[in-house]
């Protein structure tokens, strides 16, 4: 068995969200961090592909793909969040910031390639901060500046729905559309010109956001969540090994955790930081369901 694989399958999932970066220095100056998740769900940083956990420390440049019924919430360094729905495709192209006087001015482009995203200041923070935001859809470029939106690539148009604030979208070499009413959608179809900016009802905003709001009870992983699962109980290691890589593999970030039960060394694979037991159920029977992993249970210790 190759001995690095082993060593990095036994760390646990707390070490696990750290390592994504890539050193110390990266830690203390993250330009965006995970702060809870519905997995699957996967990190792509300079090529490589893992699955994603609370409490990550994410880059610019790298890129985040979630899976069937995740979500994704990221709060950016300046203290914005990003949430993303299920199977998207989000990159975090730059990200930069610097003082200018009083104010701290911030930088960032967002790109979301598919799926549905929202992105929000917090009211307290617009006015501590100047920011200049552009998010990047396939065809689509909105430029922000602190507000709160939400869009979607997908079913062949890209939608842009302003909640607060104004922004300005444009398609391609296209005059920039000037959005500063609440509750204003703009739509473009794949296939023909955009439509002209257009008012929606409070029902079809909640609608569009419920699809990047985190669900309760649905499989909710955090830092300060305290349940685990555990997928796995083997005195063999390949055995634990071959579990813990095919969880990775599905966008479950899993550890492997050495144990002595009954005065034998067992490797339990666990995933930690489920935060209510209902969310951790919720999990387990998507193992079993799409994994055939049947010894799966939810436990505090």
């Amino acid at each position: 068995m190759d001995a690095g694989k082993w060593r990095a399958a036994v760390l646990s999932v707390a070490v696990l969200g750290a390592s994504l970066t890539l050193s110390p220095v990266l830690a203390t100056a993250a330009e965006a961090e995970v702060e809870q998740l519905q997995m699957p769900a996967w990190l792509t940083r300079d090529g490589k592909r893992q699955p994603l956990a609370p409490g990550a420390q994410l880059k610019s440049g790298d890129a985040i793909t979630t899976g069937d019924g995740s979500r994704v919430l990221l709060r950016l360094a300046e203290g914005s969040t990003v949430k993303l729905g299920e199977n998207a495709r989000f990159e975090l192209s730059s990200v930069t910031q610097a003082r200018e006087g009083a104010q701290q001015r911030f930088n960032a482009t967002l790109e979301l390639r598919q799926g549905a995203f929202r992105f929000t200041t917090p009211p307290d923070d617009k006015a501590k901060s100047a920011r200049n935001i552009e998010v990047k859809f396939p065809t689509l470029t909105a430029t922000v500046t602190g507000t709160d939106l939400w869009g979607k690539s997908a079913d062949g148009q890209e939608i842009v729905a302003l909640i607060d604030g104004k922004i300005n979208v444009a398609r391609g070499h296209d005059t920039p559309v000037a959005m500063t009413e609440a509750r204003t959608v703009y739509l473009a179809p794949a296939d023909a010109p955009p439509r002209p900016v257009s008012a929606i009802t409070l029902a079809q905003l909640n609608a569009y956001a419920q699809e990047t709001e985190l669900q309760p009870g649905a499989g909710v992983t955090s830092r300060v969540g305290n349940y685990k699962i555990y997928a796995a109980r083997t005195p063999n290691q390949q055995e634990a090994l071959a579990v813990y890589e095919r969880l990775r593999d599905a966008g479950y970030a899993a550890a492997i955790q050495p144990a002595v039960s009954q005065g034998k060394q067992i490797y339990q694979v666990r995933i930690a930081g489920i935060l209510t037991e209902a969310d951790g159920v919720a999990v387990a029977i998507k193992l079993r369901v799409q994994l055939g992993l049947q010894d799966v249970h939810v436990s505090l210790q």
